[in-house]
């Protein structure tokens, strides 16, 4: 079992930046795979970007690729999600997620055994 906890979302004016944070706690070495997805209201859940907890690789969606950089800290089991030149498209709740299979790379929602709750990013234009 691996309990996830996100944090530092808020409102922000366009153009600017913020940045999420996941603590991961429980059976984290177990883990390959930690995303951030996003989901606005009456839309489905989308594949925001990607790191493999064991190595540098990344993996981005268009929609972010350049603007926003995610990062994992082992030794305090943090991911962290920088969003720069944030737009009111953007506006979501964030959801932090753990793969442990090493097939998540692709940013399916089916492949993410754990969730956190969730944190509200709100972007006004």
């Amino acid at each position: 079992q691996v309990s996830l906890v996100e944090s530092g979302g808020g409102l922000v004016q366009a153009d600017t930046s913020l940045k999420l944070s996941c603590i991961a706690s429980g059976r984290t070495f177990a883990g390959n795979i930690m995303s951030w997805f996003r989901q606005a209201p009456g839309k489905e859940r989308q594949f925001v970007a990607a790191v493999r907890w064991l190595g540098r690789e990344k993996n981005y969606a268009d929609s972010v690729r350049g603007r926003f950089t995610i990062s994992r800290e082992r030794a305090t089991n943090t991911m962290s999600l920088q969003m720069n030149r944030l737009k009111p498209e953007d506006t979501a709740v964030y959801y932090c997620a753990f793969n442990t299979d090493g097939l998540g790379f692709d940013g399916r929602v089916d492949r993410y055994e754990f969730w956190g709750q969730g944190t509200q990013v709100t972007v006004s234009s």
